[in-house]
């Protein structure tokens, strides 16, 4: 095996290992056995130590999180200038003249410098505004591409793009309740994460790391070629932009390459870079006071097609604002239908004069974005909606920073309360796949989901469904065979699913087992009751009282006894063996499946089990007791036992 092709096993093992561990961690479940695993984590060590490379983002690394109070400022060592733009292939040409130079994307991202000592990653700079940048270094440790050592021992400075996936991005936005704390882009998004004070959160972020220029490397031959530069880094366990040879002859060729897949592009991209591949050539021409004479940068020209604007759809979200949605009669752009685009808010309709039958102009914004370039005719905004089109209730225009903006002002909007539909279908409630918090969104925007019992009846909508995105005959099958499934239930998750405030998982089970899992008593217990329940507070007993006060609440509980099928729940000899106890698992398992199996052993016998460790906790369970991590160490810190799988069978 050649060195490259073992660099490329080693990226393999170690995407093949972190899906293994995550899968294992995070799912419960299980795509390699425990020696499986072993056998290729040794064999993933082996070629680190025979390449000198290990990535950020190795099983094999020990990542030790640091929180800063700020981030130090540092003068580049030369300026970072911008690139001289073009929109006009023609113009390229020029720059081209009879030399050969190499096409890339510019990646939409942040620019970082890094430095490499003896092997090691020192230093990480963002580019600042070009002359100062901010140091990260803890930031790009984190990364998940990034070598923290290379074969390479000499000084090596490189320049590449943090850049956040659309994915991940959309991912992360989700997770964002607050619709103004939303990231507008994932370039944004790439922003704040790799300038965070604290480097776990950047972890989190799936940041990474694209090289596009080597500043120095001392003592290597790089054959005066950019190109060897870019595939030299390659060798050292760099990921590099995509780059292709050009000349002045195929430069309109590669340009219609690159226009063509930036639909499939997984990161973000503004653009192309042209760069001369012959390095000495290149540093002769010297710059100018703005522009590196090497090297130009190519935006694309906006695609621009006329059209009618049909209406405008009001979209409420889970915090009562209620976004514009612009709907127009199909046109091609950049090789796709496009109907819809997002106008964000009422002003930039005010600003557009915006009305139904106008004649309107859109384009797709980094060619992938719709959005309204101008509007023709201008008829102006009419018809803001009074009431909300998912609730009806009432609605009202909100001035926040300088931004006119539609809310909902009903908080029992069920757009509001997609946490609520979510924990329901959640594992732990009614377990039914297929419902993630954007897809039930669509399902409340279309009046398809008002309460609980309407998600048992998705059938009555199974058209309307099957054409939506993401959904066609097979995936809705398949939902509707775990909502089918998912009637048969305990009391418990029942109860669980209901979103009664305190009351998690293993609370319920408690509760319903002390109740004899009568659902007539679930509704109607009193907190002097729910009060001598092993594990229950005053506090709890209220919430769960309380909740069940509401006729709405109660109305709500007995339909949905008329759509399952309630399952007794098996009770053994001990089930309060562990109740009013609390347990922290972390680490591998050896004598069960997974530790979702350890969590169901404790809480079928009335304890707890919690994510982290607090001085509630009663016991941490770890193999490795005597661990440096920081559970073992909170654990220690508070005097919690930290016992082994072996302990905890003896046990049971």
């Amino acid at each position: 095996m050649d060195e490259q092709k073992e660099m490329n096993h080693m990226r393999e093992l170690v995407e093949l290992l972190n899906r293994a561990r995550r899968s294992y961690e995070q799912e419960n479940t299980e795509i390699m056995s425990n020696y499986e695993y072993d056998k290729l984590y040794d064999e993933l060590q082996e070629l680190e130590e025979k390449l000198g490379t290990r990535m950020a983002n190795s099983p094999t690394v020990n990542v030790g999180y640091e929180v800063l109070s700020e981030l130090p400022k540092e003068r580049h060592e030369r300026p970072m200038l911008s690139l001289d733009k073009t929109k006009d292939v023609e113009r390229l040409k020029e720059f081209l003249g009879g030399q050969k130079a190499l096409i890339s994307w510019k990646l939409d991202g942040l620019t970082v410098v890094l430095t490499y000592q003896n092997g090691e990653l020192v230093k990480a700079v963002t580019r600042g505004n070009g002359v100062t940048g901010e140091v990260i270094t803890n930031n790009a440790k984190v990364f998940k591409n990034v070598p923290l050592k290379i074969p390479y021992q000499g000084e090596l400075v490189l320049r590449g793009e943090a850049v956040i996936s659309y994915k991940d991005f959309e991912k992360i936005n989700e997770e964002i309740e607050d619709v103004d704390a939303k990231y507008k882009n994932p370039r944004n998004l790439c922003s704040g994460s790799v300038r965070q004070l604290n480097n776990e959160i950047t972890a989190k972020r799936n940041v990474r790391f694209y090289a596009f220029t080597l500043v120095r490397a001392e003592g290597v031959d790089f054959q005066n070629s950019r190109k060897y530069q870019m595939q030299w880094l390659e060798k050292q366990g760099f990921d590099v932009v995509e780059n292709h040879e050009v000349t002045r002859d195929t430069i309109e060729e590669e340009v219609a390459w690159f226009a063509r897949e930036i639909e499939h592009n997984e990161v973000p991209s503004d653009g192309l870079v042209l760069v001369y591949d012959d390095i000495a050539y290149g540093q002769s021409l010297g710059t100018t006071a703005k522009f590196p004479r090497d090297s130009f940068a190519f935006k694309w020209a906006d695609e621009i097609r006329n059209t009618k604007l049909l209406e405008i759809e009001w979209s409420p979200s889970r915090t009562g604002l209620i976004n514009p949605v612009a709907v127009f009669e199909p046109v091609e752009l950049e090789g796709t239908t496009v109907s819809r685009a997002s106008v964000h808010n009422i002003s930039i309709m005010e600003e557009l004069e915006l009305g139904i039958g106008d004649e309107i102009q859109v384009y797709k914004a980094n060619m992938i974005i719709p959005q309204i370039a101008e509007n023709l005719t201008r008829s102006g905004v009419k018809d803001i909606p009074e009431v909300c089109p998912v609730c009806g209730g009432a609605t009202k225009i909100s001035m926040e920073n300088e931004t006119k903006t539609l809310y909902c002002t009903n908080p029992k909007c069920q757009a509001k309360h997609v946490k609520s539909f979510a924990l329901f279908v959640s594992r732990d409630a009614m377990n039914i796949e297929g419902l993630s918090e954007a897809t039930l969104e669509k399902f409340i925007f279309h009046g398809y989901v008002k309460d609980f019992t309407d998600l048992f009846h998705l059938d009555n909508y199974r058209d309307e469904i099957m054409t939506m995105d993401g959904f066609g005959e097979k995936s809705f099958l398949k939902l509707q065979n775990s909502i089918e499934k998912a009637r048969k239930t305990t009391l418990a998750r029942l109860v669980y699913g209901l979103g009664i405030p305190g009351i998690g998982s293993a609370n319920a089970k408690v509760i319903c087992r002390a109740l004899g899992n009568d659902p007539q008593r679930v509704l109607q217990a009193e907190e002097a009751e729910l009060v001598e329940v092993q594990g229950v507070g005053a506090v709890m007993a209220k919430s769960y009282v309380d909740y069940f006060k509401e006729e709405e609440h109660q109305e709500i509980y007995k339909r949905l006894l008329d759509e399952v099928e309630l399952e007794e729940e098996e009770v053994t000899e001990d089930s309060q063996k562990f109740a009013g106890v609390n347990f922290v698992i972390t680490g591998s398992v050896e004598h069960f499946a997974n530790r979702a199996e350890v969590k169901a052993e404790i809480e079928k016998r009335g304890g707890k089990v919690t994510g982290s460790v607090t001085s509630k906790t009663n016991y941490l369970i770890n193999n490795d007791v005597n661990s440096t991590s920081s559970k073992n160490k909170k654990a220690r810190d508070l005097g919690v036992p930290i016992i082994s799988e072996k302990d905890f069978l003896e046990m049971l």
